[in-house]
């Protein structure tokens, strides 16, 4: 399952119309699409749905237009497609405002998990152990680890640090309610920008330029999906009897 969120009017539904067989509404104003719609594509033999989801603005982490509904859906998604503006992102700068309210409801973009293990326990007070030094967390780790972990009220665990990590990091640990997923920026209408402009944008990471009014690198864009999702094709045999390696 592949979420696309970005601002209103930066070609979602269009992207869903061409790469999937669903038609979703599309307008040249504002809000079109009011709720899900979802598509199905195949790729290598895959079936991936496609969610057009609607338009979120600034705040939406706080529930300005229905933003937290929109964001509890992408927490289902396997992959997060972040439709953006290309010939306007220089002066909108929606990517980073996108970010910051996924990361304000608990989504984390292209992170993994910090390897900290914490097991609560009913005595014994706070042990702390660890693999590796822990730079990050000021100059007494140990006693900004305790003061953490009594800031929710946890006096007695024990503590496993495999990853030096930071105190926000330590806090998502904590609260154990985040989801790491990954995420592809996708830049539409770079057609509209100069050559210099696309390559800058195509630089960035986790990024992919396309226009979908020209049927431009959509191609490209299916294939880093199916590098983001990580899928793994299994092929079975039957007991016994040596695999079938010929094509077809």
């Amino acid at each position: 399952r592949v979420a696309m969120i970005g601002f209103p009017s930066v070609g979602k539904s269009s992207l869903l119309s061409e790469v999937t067989e669903t038609k979703s509404l599309c307008a040249a104003y504002e809000f079109t699409t009011l709720t899900c719609i979802p598509g199905n594509l195949m790729y290598n033999g895959t079936k991936i749905q496609l969610l057009d989801l609607p338009g979120i603005i600034e705040g939406a982490a706080h529930g300005k237009g229905r933003g937290k509904e929109v964001i509890s859906v992408a927490k289902t998604a396997d992959l997060i497609l972040m439709v953006l503006d290309g010939g306007k992102e220089q002066v909108n700068r929606h990517r980073e405002i996108l970010e910051n309210e996924l990361e304000t409801v608990g989504l984390r973009l292209n992170k993994t998990p910090p390897n900290v293990k914490l097991v609560p326990k009913k005595l014994g007070g706070v042990k702390i152990n660890k693999t590796c030094e822990l730079t990050k967390l000021g100059d007494d780790p140990n006693k900004v680890v305790t003061q953490v972990l009594g800031e929710y009220k946890m006096h007695n665990c024990d503590v496993l640090f495999r990853d030096d990590v930071t105190v926000d990091e330590l806090v998502d640990v904590v609260q154990g309610n985040r989801k790491y997923v990954r995420c592809l920026y996708v830049y539409n209408k770079v057609d509209m920008i100069s050559i210099e402009e696309v390559d800058k944008l195509a630089r960035e990471p986790h990024s992919v330029v396309v226009s979908v009014h020209h049927k431009l690198n959509l191609d490209y864009m299916l294939a880093k999906m199916w590098e983001y999702m990580g899928l793994i094709r299994v092929y079975t045999k039957r007991r016994g009897i040596a695999p079938d390696l010929e094509v077809g």
